[in-house]
């Protein structure tokens, strides 16, 4: 029977990549609503550009893709502008350019906007990032410095790799010059922002596996200055010494978590809410995309979470978007999300290939005039 209902369920979700999402099973507060506004093969990060063009990185296509959108954010035609690309996950825009993670490269397509037709050739900006895969592929950002910041996570589950190299954020000037370490002992971050009123990086990082079902804790931190250390390989999630590493150096050495997030969920893409369309208490609170377990008896995450926070603690930690994963079987894994200028919120699905708009619709709660 076990059988029977993993064939048919693997049926449907086949019809997903191509027919319609069931997006009825996706639960969301009050008043909001869920929409699918494009399918994009394995979409993950993305980065709005000029003139309302969206690109979209990928991992498992090679492919980044060029998404323009109308006045109202409605989608129009999808163009491929780079292809043949070694898990081209992350996307940052800069000055009509896009840049472009590919493992150990960071590429850019110069004035991109005006050739989505006829994309440019990438002109490489820095090729000699570490080339292993494991942890390989890199979300990336511009920060308020106007330097990007490019992490470069651990080549391994566990192990003790070159600190110069390995397990980090590295910042660098947009041409690629002048790459410094902003923050250590990180062991895969896919995701970051910056605090839209202090300016300080806040990012998710990937806790170790086969410790069980339940620990350790992926992780929300904050690096408030550059030269922080956050535990990796030796204590996770602020507490936990690691069994193989942890008598090298005591948790107390290193920065604890703003927030302990559940084990195994994947956390990758997360942005604060910098728009107006939502009620006020999401205003500066952190969104947060739950890829999904891969190693847990029963599965966790594939949903979007809200980090709410009151200054720099954390003081909740609460579903947003639930309803991807349906009992042990899932039919979206959210991978990044991203505020529109009009304050709706974008979610990358690389599972069902699928870009979702959440928006919020103010209900009129008086009554009706007599």
């Amino acid at each position: 029977m076990k059988k029977l209902v993993n064939f048919l369920f693997a049926i449907f979700c086949a019809g997903t990549h191509a027919g319609e999402l069931p997006l009825e099973q996706l639960k969301l507060p009050p008043g909001f609503t869920i929409e699918v506004l494009a399918r994009v093969p394995n979409a993950r990060q993305m980065a709005l550009g000029d003139e309302r063009v969206l690109y979209v990185g990928s991992r498992g296509t090679g492919k980044v893709y060029a998404l323009p959108l109308d006045a109202s954010y409605r989608a129009g035609p999808l163009h491929v502008v780079a292809q043949g690309l070694e898990m081209p996950v992350g996307v940052a825009f800069r000055e009509g350019n896009l840049y472009v993670s590919a493992v150990n490269r960071i590429l850019r397509l110069d004035k991109i906007g005006q050739r989505l037709a006829n994309p440019p050739a990438p002109v490489v900006v820095k090729d000699d990032l570490p080339s292993e895969k494991h942890h390989g592929w890199k979300f990336i950002a511009f920060g308020p410095d106007g330097w990007l910041y490019v992490p470069v996570g651990a080549p391994c589950n566990i192990c003790e790799p070159d600190p110069e190299r390995y397990a980090n954020i590295l910042r660098m000037k947009p041409d690629g010059s002048q790459a410094q370490i902003f923050a250590r002992g990180i062991r895969n971050s896919v995701g970051f922002d910056w605090h839209p009123r202090t300016r300080e990086l806040w990012f998710t990082d990937n806790g170790r596996d086969l410790l069980g079902d339940d620990a350790p804790p992926d992780e929300l931190n904050q690096a408030p200055r550059a030269g922080m250390h956050f535990g990796y390989p030796y204590c996770h999630g602020g507490t936990l010494p690691d069994p193989e590493l942890g008598r090298k150096r005591a948790c107390s050495e290193f920065a604890a978590p703003a927030q302990a997030l559940g084990a195994h969920v994947a956390a990758i893409g997360m942005r604060f809410y910098t728009g107006t369309q939502f009620p006020e208490h999401y205003r500066g609170q952190i969104l947060i995309a739950e890829h999904g377990s891969w190693n847990r008896s029963k599965k966790s995450g594939y949903r979007v979470m809200l980090a709410k926070l009151d200054g720099a603690r954390v003081m909740a930690y609460e579903p947003f978007v639930t309803g991807w994963l349906q009992g042990e079987n899932a039919w979206g894994r959210p991978a990044d999300v991203l505020v529109l200028p009009d304050g709706s919120l974008l979610i990358s699905d690389d599972q069902a290939g699928a870009l979702y708009r959440v928006r919020y619709a103010m209900r009129d709660t008086k009554p009706p005039a007599r």
